[in-house]
């Protein structure tokens, strides 16, 4: 029995039409097709094109403009809003049930994660049961267990079919205790068949040991999360459980990882000192490149909160700088001008400026403060993990409990991660941990999972999202997913 799914190019090119008909000058090229072939016990499959494949789903997922994981992951939270603006951006109101919290079964972007999600898993099986080396099934195992981190994080539910089921056998559909343990299970065992991986490791788009070592970092970080009874807590965080987070943090550490001196070489070609993984395809990277009109293209769609820009002191160089003349890198705030001291204009001709106010609907172009992580001009890839975000784990995992080691205490990670940063010393505590958590990692497509950890994404309001529902800590199963298998019970909250 051989079958053949085949996920083609028109897909992409009705998705991008919806796209370009909310924004403006924009350049995007899609690079491929995705197949599976499927052969009973998986053997003759093509492991290596089936494993590029996998590598691709990471940027189908994490880093694709405005939709993938990032994009359920920042708009739902008090980091960014899309907005719509006049008629741009509007698309049947998709980004504004995400900001509002109003999404349902059958949001269409909901959906499109899933389906990339779990097709990742399943090009890691389909390797894993073709008989591959050593390295291509630790690279499957730490690919998968990746995939799965999402599906957790984001569903609740895991639906798992083995190579060589028909399609008549409906998946077996694990809990989200079941799938923790499976997905941990997956990185340790990939771990010792891994390279070890470091600062400027030859190739930072392929899996290692650090990566490992930081994505189970994070699964231990969030287990209570992950393990509790009721999604939106309560959470009870074990002290073992943050000693291994400490554990796998320390692991990242000896590496020989280090600060970027300057924050935003983090997202350049420049910067290597910091990055564990990335994936390089410039257009994925897009969706935080904010346009100024008459000037390169980009996204004109999100925005920050004012709220969020608020927590930054001047000082600190996460927040960017504006130079005199210039576009400059982090917020873009007030009055935008070229190298030369001329302004960009608006739409209406007016000099652009960035205003702090912004609503759901019916806004002018250049309502919102915009966020330029990444340079336009120096392609080094979208980041998926790197070592500021390790050392935020290991001082959140001591707060919470665990046994500092190293000589190290929560104050001085925070200390030593401030001072490279140019920002005042702040003591450290659980209280202040989730905005130093969003000063360093705004807009790297986490923010949602550190709010719920932190028991804020559900049980408090900010700028145009006043709803506090507690079933949204988890997104619905798609409706066609729940159509498709009987296995599956709706997440609470979803009709």
């Amino acid at each position: 029995m051989k079958i053949k799914i085949q996920k083609y190019s028109m897909l992409f090119l009705a998705v991008s039409m919806l796209m370009l008909g909310a924004c403006t000058d924009l350049n995007v090229e899609y690079l491929d097709s995705i197949k599976i072939e499927q052969s009973e016990g998986g053997g003759s499959i093509d492991i290596e094109a089936n494993l590029n494949s996998a590598y691709n789903k990471l940027g189908d997922i994490v880093g694709s403009s405005y939709t993938g994981v990032s994009g359920l992951n920042e708009p739902t939270s008090d980091e960014m809003i899309i907005p719509t603006r006049s008629t741009d951006w509007g698309n049947g109101g998709v980004f504004r049930e995400l900001h509002s919290h109003g999404w349902d079964a059958g949001h269409s972007y909901i959906l499109d994660v899933w389906n990339d999600l779990n097709q990742g898993v399943y090009y890691c099986t389909q390797i894993l049961a073709a008989g591959p080396t050593e390295l291509q099934a630790a690279e499957a195992h730490a690919l998968r267990g990746f995939f799965l981190y999402n599906i957790i994080d984001l569903f609740g539910q895991v639906p798992f079919r083995e190579v060589g089921q028909g399609v008549d056998v409906d998946p077996v559909v694990w809990t989200r205790s079941e799938a923790f343990d499976y997905a941990v299970n997956d990185l340790e065992t990939a771990m010792s068949d891994l390279p070890v991986g470091g600062p400027g490791y030859e190739d930072l788009t392929k899996v290692t040991q650090a990566f490992a070592h930081a994505l189970l970092a994070r699964f231990y970080l969030n287990k209570a999360v992950y393990k509790a009874d009721v999604p939106a807590g309560p959470y009870s965080f074990g002290a073992s459980d943050m000693d291994m987070v400490i554990e796998h943090c320390d692991a990242v550490a000896d590496m020989g990882f280090d600060y970027e001196s300057n924050y935003f070489d983090n997202f350049n070609a420049t910067g290597v000192s910091e990055k564990i993984l990335i994936y390089t395809r410039w257009w994925n990277g897009m969706w935080i490149w904010p346009q100024l009109h008459n000037s390169q293209g980009g996204w004109n769609g999100a925005t920050t909160l004012g709220s969020f820009y608020d927590i930054f002191e001047d000082a600190d160089q996460r927040i960017g700088t504006k130079p005199a003349t210039g576009r400059g890198f982090g917020f873009l705030v007030g009055a935008q001008l070229k190298d030369d001291g001329t302004p960009y204009y608006n739409r209406t001709g007016d000099p652009l400026v960035y205003t702090r106010e912004i609503l759901l609907s019916g806004n002018p172009d250049y309502a919102g403060f915009r966020a330029l992580k990444y340079d336009p001009n120096s392609d080094g890839g979208f980041v998926l993990m790197r070592f500021a975000d390790v050392r935020l784990m290991k001082a959140e995992a001591i707060l919470r409990g665990g046994s500092a080691t190293n000589g190290e205490t929560a104050q001085s990670i925070v200390d030593e991660l401030r001072e490279v940063r140019g920002a005042s010393q702040m003591t450290a505590s659980l209280d202040m941990m989730l905005d130093e958590r969003g000063r360093e990692m705004y807009w790297e497509g986490i923010r949602r999972t550190d709010q719920i950890r932190f028991e804020t994404f559900t049980k408090t309001t900010w700028e145009q999202k006043t709803l506090e529902d507690d079933n949204k800590v988890l997104f619905p199963i798609p409706q066609q997913a729940m159509d498709s298998n009987p296995n599956f019970t709706q997440n609470p909250g979803y009709k």
